[in-house]
């Protein structure tokens, strides 16, 4: 291993702006750490040639990877592969403030054959799971001390705790983050239409979004627009709204003092009725029944 590079969150936030599908580094580096720290993350679509392995120390929010619209918290370890289009959407009205410890690295980071080696045989498994994108579902708690413990580690130690965080994952239960996976790599026009999109979906999911006008925002007819969408993530634009609509609704259910009426209003429902369908439609379960759950 070279070494490795540790950013700070105004650090990486800044140069991620100016190069949003790039992980900020300089030369000969191998294994990059990143801790991100603040009110949110990078809350912009971006994908990057490194596999992605991390922890959420702190906070909640939404987060969409490939296709799917999935949530955060803290505790959670995620794995997100190479050149998969996400993005962390944090929940701002949460009293948590975003602490998230980041590896970053790719098959060749440590040379051309390291990975093929016969002794990391077993290794192409986590490879596979990388594709799409996976949270890890046990040992969650040893994961989460082993990143802890890579701040004050040196180069060495953090190779080491490097492969022991692979390890923990190849034994753990994992469930995938996304379904599909666009195969071409985003151009930058692409990416900031892309990102543009999600953008402004995530922040206004909860007032009247009409195909004109998410296709206005695209610069793009409408006919273009549902087909180019629909491209590059499997599903229609509004699929992917509702998803975003329930994502949110599922976060206040866990209020209790939120009647179900007013939760439906605030995850941009027009009706109770049609929210409830929806919500069935998407979790398999009722809006009632979910906050039993939780």
């Amino acid at each position: 291993m070279k070494c490795t590079l540790e950013l700070d969150a105004e650090t990486s936030f800044i140069a991620m702006k100016v190069l949003p599908f790039k992980i900020p580094k300089s030369k000969n580096i191998a294994l990059i750490y990143q801790e991100d720290k603040g009110a949110i993350f990078y809350d912009k679509l971006h994908q990057h040639e490194e596999i992605q392995i991390c922890a959420i120390v702190k906070g909640e929010g939404t987060l969409v990877v490939g296709d799917t619209v999935n949530d955060y918290k803290s505790g959670d370890v995620l794995v997100i592969g190479s050149n998969l289009p996400h993005v962390f959407k944090s929940d701002v009205s949460s009293e948590k403030k975003s602490h998230m410890i980041s590896l970053f690295f790719t098959k060749t980071s440590f040379g051309d054959a390291f990975f093929s080696l016969g002794d990391f045989s077993k290794i192409d498994t986590f490879f596979k799971l990388s594709n799409t994108g996976c949270t890890v579902l046990s040992h969650k708690k040893e994961l989460l001390a082993l990143f802890v413990s890579l701040k004050k580690a040196s180069s060495f130690e953090r190779f080491i705790i490097f492969l022991k965080i692979i390890n923990l994952i190849l034994k753990a239960e994992t469930a995938s983050l996304s379904t599909f996976v666009y195969q071409k790599k985003y151009t930058d026009n692409e990416g900031k239409r892309m990102s543009t999109i999600m953008d402004y979906t995530m922040n206004h999911f909860d007032s009247d979004i009409d195909l004109q006008s998410i296709a206005d925002l695209a610069n793009m007819t409408p006919n273009a627009f549902c087909r180019y969408f629909k491209q590059r993530t499997n599903k229609t634009y509004f699929q992917f709204l509702i998803e975003v609509k329930i994502e949110q609704a599922c976060r206040l259910l866990k209020n209790q003092e939120l009647l179900i009426a007013e939760i439906s209003e605030k995850a941009g429902f027009k009706n109770i009725s049609n929210f409830n369908r929806k919500f069935k439609e998407v979790k398999g379960i009722t809006p009632t029944a979910f906050r039993r759950l939780h």
